[in-house]
């Protein structure tokens, strides 16, 4: 097991880079193009910000301090950009993105597929669009590569010991550095949060079970996908903990929310969500945290890249809405974020007792 370890260790170093940038020229049809050399490459998109993009096509925007969105005009109508949101609102229609727009070196970025699909359509002009860099040039140049890693890194082995106890926890906060994550009311940023609050679970704990916690990030520094992934290469961990937030265009909208993979997968078998370890822990954390006063809108299954594959308990849990006031105020102070903490302990307690209990 130490030799496969630090096998993976090392195949993290070739691995483990910053977001690589790339060039691409963008102009209405028939006009000479604007090249744009800020461009990066992450969560395996193409990302260019938004000022550089209606600068290409003659037009502007601006972007709104108090509600915290990107605006412009089109002939479409008022085009509305939030970080972190999953889609673009066009006056009362919303239109889905597959990549969330995000803040990387303090500018807001909009996918590729905002540039060539979206754009074209709300200016009602047909657009020369060419990426210089090709996938095959950028670092992350095997779609499948970190997909394998997942199934190599995400396997739990079973506990020698027949305590009901946690041996180590994995906690992945969200985001970092140059990519913010969603931002909420006065101007609080998600990657702050999302680090706030697993300081606070690392500390708990520690202090409640004298147990490693492994943290992908203990600072404010850009991660990439696969560091964070190396907490998952302790054997002793038992579960991993992905720590984000939301935001919504509705400042009513609030509540915790809990996300597991669609399956789980060990050794070639694969088992659906409902029957699965991550399942199970999702559920005593929803417990835990309605116990504690915290809504949650529920369980949801996602094949997000941050969840992967195999078979280790794995939940992302979005602790709220930064853009609600009343999760708000919860996120941005100490004993708000401890009170979240707090349930979040108690629920992979409790997943660890019952599962001991229904161990053969």
């Amino acid at each position: 097991m130490r030799f496969v370890q630090l096998a993976l260790l090392l195949f993290f170093i070739f691995l483990t880079c910053p977001a690589t940038q790339a060039v691409v020229e963008l102009a209405p049809e028939g006009r000479s193009p604007k090249v744009i050399e800020e461009v990066y490459w992450q969560d395996q998109t193409f990302f260019v910000a938004i000022e550089d993009v209606l600068a290409a096509v003659g037009r502007s925007g601006e972007w709104d301090s108090v509600k915290h969105v990107y605006r412009f005009e089109s002939p479409r109508g008022s085009v509305v950009i939030a970080p972190g949101s999953q889609f673009v609102r066009v006056d009362g229609s919303y239109r889905p993105l597959s990549r969330k727009p995000r803040f990387i070196d303090s500018r807001l970025r909009v996918p590729e597929e905002f540039v060539t699909r979206h754009l074209p359509d709300l200016i009602r002009t047909p657009i020369y669009y060419r990426n210089l860099t090709s996938r095959e040039d950028v670092e992350e140049d095997e779609p499948g590569t970190l997909d394998r890693l997942f199934a190599m890194l995400l396997r739990r082995e079973a506990s020698s010991s027949n305590s009901a106890r946690l041996r180590a926890l994995a906690l992945d906060p969200g985001h970092g550095g140059f990519d913010t994550g969603t931002i909420g009311l006065d101007g609080i940023q998600e990657k702050d949060v999302a680090l706030a609050t697993a300081r606070q679970l690392a500390k708990i704990t520690k202090m409640r079970l004298g147990v490693p916690v492994y943290l992908s990030r203990d600072a404010d520094y850009a991660v990439t996908p696969a560091q964070r992934l190396e907490p998952a290469l302790k054997e002793e961990v038992d579960a991993l903990l992905i720590l984000h937030a939301q935001a919504s265009w509705e400042m009513s909208v609030d509540g915790a929310a809990l996300v597991v993979r669609p399956q789980e997968e060990f050794e070639g078998e694969r088992i659906d969500a409902e029957r699965g370890d991550s399942m199970r822990l999702a559920r005593h954390l929803r417990q835990s945290l309605e116990a504690a006063g915290i809504e949650t809108s529920g369980i949801y299954q996602a094949g997000l890249p941050a969840l992967g594959r195999g078979n280790l308990p794995t939940v992302l849990v979005e602790l709220g809405y930064l853009t609600n006031p009343k999760d708000h105020a919860r996120l941005v102070t100490d004993a708000g974020r401890e009170t979240i903490a707090q349930a979040l302990y108690d629920g992979l307690q409790n997943f660890i007792r019952k599962t001991e209990e229904t161990a053969p």
